[in-house]
């Protein structure tokens, strides 16, 4: 609900939903921002992300805001009640209620105040491992015990495609049709174009 620039910190503050709502890649990215230009990233983008249905799961709306731009406060909260983390954090938006957090997911916190007093007297059981910490669990997994969290290939890499593509959506200022398998923008082909390389001779990857 307001943060630093998305190619700065996303890849920390979309994670957490990322990995716990089980997303993959997004099927239309719509940015908007303030004026574009060359050089520098917008002062204020919102960009939205549309993730179909995935096995039970239901489609999830990944809203982005960064600079200065507040989304609509949530109606579950009260007068006097703040949402964790100051002018920065996560949002969790269900049927329910709300989950707020500060930009790192940490001090979650559930509004309306009484579904909070409900999860804390019974909290649900634990589901995911806890981790030793990201050194711990990394220095781990360099000596073949268990996969550190942020693996490549299963986690850090899709999210970073997924950050990117919002970038895609800000630098062509058109909403993006997007095509995992091909890894291709189908509704505006001038946005392939930032997706390639063109490597020196000699040089390839």
């Amino acid at each position: 609900y307001g943060t630093g620039a998305l190619g700065d910190i996303a890849c920390h503050s979309m994670d957490a939903a990322f990995w716990a709502l089980e997303l993959d890649q997004p099927t239309r990215i719509e940015a908007e921002t303030t004026p574009l230009f060359a050089e520098t990233a917008p002062a204020v983008c919102r960009i939205t992300y549309e993730f179909p249905a995935r096995g039970s799961r239901p489609p999830v709306r990944f809203v982005w805001r960064d600079g200065d731009l507040a989304m609509p406060r949530p109606p579950q909260l009260v007068d006097g009640e703040r949402l964790p983390g100051g002018s920065s954090g996560q949002l969790f938006v269900g049927d329910d209620g709300v989950i707020g957090a500060d930009m790192y997911a940490r001090e979650p916190q559930v509004f309306p105040a009484t579904l909070h007093r409900d999860v804390i007297a019974s909290p649900p059981p634990p589901r995911y491992p806890r981790s030793p910490g990201v050194y711990l669990e990394w220095i781990e997994a360099c000596k073949g015990n268990g996969t550190a969290g942020s693996s490549f290939p299963d986690h850090s890499g899709p999210l970073t495609e997924v950050v990117l593509l919002g970038n895609l959506a800000v630098r062509t200022g058109q909403a993006i049709e997007w095509d995992a398998k091909q890894m291709r923008a189908t509704n505006v082909p001038e946005a392939n174009a930032f997706l390639d390389e063109e490597y020196r001779e000699g040089w390839s990857l």
